[in-house]
């Protein structure tokens, strides 16, 4: 099983996409590392030698930031948003949507499950 920038890579799956299980690295980054590594991206991970996975591990280092150094500078980035007081900061801070969405409707999954009202009762219609 390969292991690169902390991450086991699933055997099962190709190169390509194997490389995606990696904080930081999306399809279209994955296929200019493997280019500059000079590795064929439908290889699957179990197939790949000692060699290519030194190679591809040197392009990571020499690219930029993933995993750990990434989620930590995203963090920080955040923190600087908050303690400034920009609108993004407080949206952070308020833990609700930063990037323009509605809120009045939807959002769930950033503001978390409903909360109940007291003395609010769900309305039942007649049929008929």
């Amino acid at each position: 099983m390969a292991r690169i920038a902390g991450v086991d890579l699933p055997p099962s799956k190709r190169v390509e996409i194997g490389l995606t299980y990696i904080f930081g690295i999306g399809r279209s980054r994955s296929l200019s590392i493997l280019e500059k590594a000079h590795v064929d991206p439908s290889t699957k991970v179990r197939d790949l030698s000692e060699e290519e996975v030194v190679r591809i591990q040197r392009v990571i280092n020499q690219e930029g930031r993933v995993e750990g150094d990434l989620r930590k500078a995203v963090s920080l980035d955040i923190k600087r948003l908050i303690e400034i007081g920009s609108y993004r900061g407080m949206r952070h801070r308020r833990n609700l949507p930063c990037r323009g969405q509605r809120t009045h409707t939807n959002a769930r999954t950033r503001r978390g499950p409903r909360r109940a009202i007291a003395g609010k009762k769900h309305k039942v219609g007649k049929k008929g």
